[in-house]
């Protein structure tokens, strides 16, 4: 796992999670603040996602957590929600969330983050669940 470019998750991102996008479009969505985290198998990039202040004060959003399909179950994810989740918080994170895909919905509750909405359906993305997790201060 390491920190990685922007520029180094966008194919994975586009082609798991956007495939109707330009790499542009997925790049025209991204903060250039995001910090980028990456999970590698024989120096092949597996997983990815970003994390980002977000929102009211000491609030921080994951977004574009992204799997090859050849490496979901091996706990790559999970590795780099992990690791965002531990970003944000040595930040000054207070609540952490994320608009999660409904059928990613275990993944973040195993990292603790627990469902804050209805369900609700994103044109060409399908439906999702905002998610949250609240830290101490």
């Amino acid at each position: 796992m390491a920190p990685v470019a922007l520029e180094q998750t966008r194919r994975l991102r586009r082609d798991v999670l956007r495939p109707h996008q330009t790499l542009e479009q997925v790049a025209a969505d991204e903060s250039p603040q995001a910090f980028a985290l990456g999970a590698f198998d024989a120096g092949e990039l597996i997983a990815v996602g970003l994390v980002v202040a977000d929102g009211e004060p000491g609030a921080w959003r994951i977004r574009s957590m992204a799997t090859t399909p050849a490496a979901r179950g091996r706990g790559a994810g999970t590795a780099v929600l992990h690791a965002l989740i531990a970003h944000a918080s040595a930040h000054g994170a207070l609540r952490i969330w994320c608009n999660a895909r409904s059928p990613a919905r275990s993944l973040y509750e195993r990292a603790g983050l627990r469902v804050a909405s209805e369900e609700f359906y994103l044109p060409q993305i399908g439906p999702h669940f905002v998610m949250e997790l609240w830290l101490d201060p």
